[in-house]
């Protein structure tokens, strides 16, 4: 499929469509909804629950695979295998809260969900990975908005749950097993790679900005229904009139595009140059026709492939240095902001620094999500789906935010992302003490406080590692950050957090747990947790500066030459 260039209708027909794989990407959300379900009809204590819940964020996050095809497979192939993982998995757990099979083993159910959840890796992997060499230089900005609506679509699964599937967890797990792969054909078509632009646009800020917008207005309408529907009894046209507002508000980012198509349309029967065409490039005739002043040696073909492509030979770079093209340029070690295979970008300490305040931040995080219906129970909260939904839109403020903040602040000072995940991890610190003491009141609040705070920390990771190991093998690399979310479900939600709640529980002879003390001792080591991870944060910071005083020098990003692929 050839090239287009950035600025005409396909990145942004592409972005257009990228809100619907993410919004579908965001199945993992959908736990807290169908797990009750799932322990009633199975019979499962807490602490088999919870280790669910690890299988799900295992497989949410488990993405090496998607980010080493990601560099082999066109983008629409890697979304059909995460189509293909949609139906097989959730038709699996479909299959047993329905009850249509019976005694299903604990293992397969197991399996299942991380098979299920795993095409959020697939689906996030192209969408994002596409998207961001697409804008290379409004990394943060573009991360900032798709991860912000996979932050959302916890609160449209909530909506379709409460409203359309009238709190049935079978109709939810059977949209998912048949729904989610219906958007990916449909959208695969349109995500596809585009060759970026040369530099910085200002063009592109007001289409980002009015992304971002209809994103925030998505937001407040998802958060309004819901609350709406839970107060009041609405009537099944009211409900569906919902429905098609919240279709609508999804399909807004297709109005950039559209306005293109408009606008180049009404320049063509006026006459008028299109800014948006590539016809500043030579066509395939007078391409042909174009000859080099000099003829490309051999040693300059064997230059070009070794920084184009990876299969390069220790042969032909020999021959290259024997011609005098290159002068040991295999053994000139990347610097950061330059692209890092990702062994390279392994050995390094910003690398594993990066890795350690992702992981405490977002595995402490994801312990409160996991649990969250349980906690809502423990306090007694009789609807726990206004606290999903609550914490569903304030990670979404908090992914949205946090990249266009940290864009904004490292173009204007140069100021590292990271200085964010250090400033919000100890806003963290201070909610999960609010949980332990399980004041009047504050439940909501820490809610929203800590959704905002656990979705900056995946807006400012994404554009963090791409500017310090670059974007040429960034899908592994992102993957790889990726997998401090399950690490901390295993660690903090599965093993620590559901033996706590099932030892209270069984000191009230239940099995379940009421009270402060049922999550207390876990919140008070959470608050640690993310102490620890604002002091790592600074370090990287520290650390990073001149990298970022390097690549912003000039008040917009500086694409390093390794990264002009």
């Amino acid at each position: 499929m050839p090239a287009v260039k950035s600025g005409s209708r396909p990145p942004w027909l592409g972005l257009a469509a990228a809100v619907w794989v993410q919004v579908a990407a965001g199945a993992g959300y959908n736990f807290p909804l169908y797990s009750p379900a799932l322990k009633s009809v199975m019979g499962y204590n807490q602490q088999q629950l919870t280790m669910l819940g690890v299988a799900n964020d295992i497989g949410e996050n488990f993405g090496m695979l998607p980010g080493v095809f990601c560099n082999r497979l066109p983008p629409w192939l890697v979304l059909l295998i995460g189509a293909a993982s949609c139906f097989f998995g959730y038709g699996i757990l479909w299959l047993a809260v329905s009850r249509t099979v019976v005694l299903m083993p604990y293992w397969a159910l197991w399996i299942a969900l991380c098979i299920a959840t795993n095409s959020s890796a697939w689906l996030g992997t192209a969408v994002l990975v596409t998207n961001m060499r697409n804008f290379p230089f409004s990394r943060g900005t573009v991360a900032g908005i798709l991860k912000g609506y996979i932050g959302l679509s916890a609160a449209v699964y909530t909506l379709v749950y409460i409203g359309v599937l009238n709190h049935s967890p079978s109709k939810l797990l059977l949209l998912l097993t048949l729904g989610l792969p219906v958007v990916c054909f449909t959208m695969m078509y349109f995500i596809r790679p585009c060759t970026p632009a040369s530099e910085d646009d200002s063009s592109e800020h007001g289409h980002f900005l009015f992304t971002q917008i209809a994103s925030v207005f998505l937001g407040l309408y998802l958060l309004t229904s819901t609350l709406l529907g839970s107060v009041l009894a609405l009537s099944n046209s009211v409900t569906y009139i919902l429905f098609g507002i919240m279709i609508l508000l999804l399909l807004a980012p297709l109005a950039i595009p559209l306005k293109m198509t408009l606008c180049r349309k009404k320049m063509k029967k006026s006459g008028i140059p299109n800014p948006f065409s590539s016809s500043d490039q030579p066509s395939h005739f007078d391409q042909d026709k174009l000859e080099p002043l000099l003829a490309a040696s051999s040693s300059a073909t064997n230059l070009s492939s070794f920084h184009e492509s990876d299969d390069f030979t220790d042969v032909d770079t020999l021959l290259a240095e024997g011609e005098g093209a290159v002068q040991m340029s295999k053994k000139r070690k990347p610097r950061r902001g330059e692209d890092f295979r990702f062994l390279e970008a392994l050995v390094k300490a910003d690398f594993w620094l990066l890795f350690l305040c992702y992981f405490l931040g977002v595995g402490s995080g994801v312990t409160v999500l996991n649990n969250l219906a349980q906690i809502g129970t423990a306090a007694g909260v009789d609807d726990t789906t206004i606290l999903l939904c609550l914490f569903s839109f304030c990670n979404f403020v908090g992914r949205l935010g946090g990249g266009s903040v940290s864009e904004y602040f490292v173009r204007s000072r140069m100021l590292p992302r990271s200085v964010w995940m250090a400033f919000t991890q100890m806003f963290m610190t201070v909610t999960y003490l609010l949980f332990a003491l399980a004041l009047n009141s504050t439940l909501y609040a820490s809610t929203a406080i800590l959704g905002i705070c656990y979705g900056v920390q995946f807006s400012v990771m994404v554009p963090t590692a791409s500017e310090l190991f670059g974007l040429k093998h960034f899908g592994i690399i992102y993957n790889f950050m990726l997998l401090g979310n399950p690490l901390g479900a295993l660690l903090l939600s599965g093993i620590f957090a559901g033996f706590v709640y099932d030892k209270e529980a069984e000191k009230q002879g239940g099995a379940t747990c009421l009270g402060p003390s049922c999550f207390g001792l876990t919140f008070l080591v959470l608050a640690g947790v993310c102490m620890l991870g604002s002091v790592l944060s600074v370090i990287l910071t520290v650390r990073i500066r001149p990298v970022y005083q390097m690549l912003y020098s000039s008040g917009s990003f500086r694409l390093p030459r390794s990264s002009q692929h």
